[in-house]
């Protein structure tokens, strides 16, 4: 008996990382919470919304490439490991720093915020990219460090 079911079409997919534009980053590797709030703060700063954005490093934790993951909601944005992880495997991370911020100005990280930093980081594990630090990031230059308040999962 001839199968009836028609023949399913596969695509023969290139994955490539498109380079949008690029931008200098004078302190070259990335040495502390401070160096790092600086790679993004002028993306992501004075937003309206919540934004959530990673930095890829190399080993040396130099940045390699910088990529909005999600852009949600005046209060909140959704994030899942997949597409946070997709360019950081792609740009060949070894480590990755995980932003947003909170258009409210203030950078107290919420519940939620320690949570998806939690399940990022036990990802990352799992795909062999170190999550370095989270960092929330307020207005004025206000910015909180999960690495530094010891909120990163691993620290705890």
């Amino acid at each position: 008996m001839k199968n009836k079911t028609p023949a399913k079409r596969v695509d023969i997919v290139t994955l490539k990382l498109v380079r949008e534009s690029s931008m200098l980053y004078q302190t070259r590797s990335v040495k502390s919470p401070g160096d790092a709030a600086d790679l993004v703060r002028n993306f992501i700063e004075d937003a309206d919304r919540e934004q959530f954005w990673i930095a890829c490093l190399d080993t040396r934790h130099q940045p390699t490439a910088l990529h909005a993951v999600s852009i949600g909601t005046l209060s909140q944005t959704v994030v899942h490991p997949r597409e946070l992880f997709k360019a950081a495997i792609i740009a060949n991370a070894a480590a990755v720093i995980l932003y947003h911020n909170h258009p409210s100005g203030d950078p107290e990280p919420s519940r939620q915020d320690i949570e998806i930093t939690e399940r990022l980081v036990k990802a990352g594990e799992i795909l062999g990219i170190q999550v370095l630090d989270h960092l929330v990031i307020g207005s004025n230059g206000k910015y909180v460090s999960l690495k530094e308040r010891g909120l990163m999962g691993q620290d705890q």
